[in-house]
């Protein structure tokens, strides 16, 4: 089993054991390779499916070092239910695109995700206009599997 860092081995563990079908409806982990050590790091993100791609967002926005990571190089691998696939990250901080992506998490996870928000000083449901404030600290990522 890789060592994952700290608070990453809990999720990093389910997998392992094969627990990766269930944890993987709303768990991905995804390896980037450290951009300074060049050795693999492996983060469990929340994710969204889109028309064949993984989109996965970055609570503390373009400072997340796996965000860092994969700017740095965006061939990422993805290991999300009991599928593994090497893919290329497109990173993006655009406040409607984000606002777009958080739109969409709301109507499929609407509870999880309203609790997020609420943790965040927003209300349940917000408007677009909360949201895209709310967008202008944050970054995604839209991850496109490869046929390698």
């Amino acid at each position: 089993m890789p060592d994952f860092p700290r608070p990453n081995r809990f999720m990093g563990f389910l997998y392992s054991v094969g627990l990766g079908p269930l944890v993987g409806r709303v768990v991905l982990l995804l390896t980037t390779k450290g951009r300074r050590t060049g050795l693999p790091r492996v983060t469990p993100l929340q994710y969204e499916e889109v028309d064949g791609a993984f989109y996965v967002g970055s609570m503390r926005g373009t400072r997340a070092d796996w965000f860092r990571n994969l700017v740095a190089d965006p061939d990422v691998e993805v290991r999300v239910k009991s599928r593994r696939f090497r893919g290329t990250a497109e990173a993006f901080t655009d406040a409607g695109r984000i606002a777009d992506f958080l739109e969409l998490r709301l109507e499929r996870h609407p509870r999880m995700l309203g609790a997020i928000l609420r943790s965040e000083g927003l209300p349940r449901r917000p408007d677009r206009a909360q949201l895209e404030r709310y967008a202008e600290k944050k970054a995604v990522v839209k991850i496109t599997p490869r046929a390698d």
